[in-house]
């Protein structure tokens, strides 16, 4: 991988890696690493499902109240991590995070299927402990008697997450372990790329 060959706009390469990543036949390849910390530092790490990207920067969608919603609430910074095999190549992208408008949000839970949009709402508690398996379910089949033939309500707690990127870096795999890396850090209103030593 040369810098050469990369678009000077990261936000460019990142859509030309992810098609790519798409036409080979990969089942998830808007699953992603999700990295947030508490406000002390304490990191946590969980996979969320990419929903949308553009200059705006990458969104996701979670309980406001689970427990990155309330670490991105004591410290607003995140990263990302996509990885796709084959073809061998990942993906980081680090910056502050926001919350998307409420309308950004609704708009997302409407498109959802009704079962994912009751899910949302049977699991309020997101991260919390509750008694059983059982509970849930129940939960869910209360939700689905109570609002059969009406539109389910976005839950109160439940919405987007915006992070705006700071830095990406692109990493194509090598047999030989001398793995290609290239970081792009914001500068201003440009980009600055540099190789990095795997």
């Amino acid at each position: 991988m040369d810098a050469a060959d990369l678009a000077p706009d990261p936000l460019a390469q990142f859509g030309v890696w992810f098609g790519e990543a798409r036409a080979v036949g990969i089942r998830a390849p808007q699953a992603m690493a999700l990295a947030t910390a508490t406000s002390d530092g304490r990191p946590s790490l969980r996979m969320v499902l990419l929903k949308g990207f553009d200059e705006r920067g990458f969104v996701f969608f979670t309980g406001y109240e689970s427990r990155k919603g309330g670490e991105l609430a004591a410290n607003p910074r995140a990263a990302l991590l996509l990885y796709w095999d084959p073809p061998g190549r990942q993906v980081r992208i680090e910056g502050a995070v926001e919350r998307t408008p409420r309308h950004e949000s609704e708009a997302y839970f409407r498109s959802r299927p009704r079962g994912s949009q009751l899910a949302a709402n049977a699991s309020r508690r997101q991260s919390e402990a509750i008694e059983s398996r059982e509970e849930l379910d129940r939960r869910f089949a209360e939700l689905e008697r109570e609002l059969e033939g009406r539109a389910v309500p976005l839950p109160p707690a439940w919405g987007g997450f915006l992070l705006v990127p700071e830095s990406y870096e692109f990493w194509e795999h090598s047999e030989n372990r001398l793995h290609d890396r290239i970081h792009y850090r914001r500068e201003g209103d440009r980009w600055r790329t540099e190789r990095l030593s795997p």
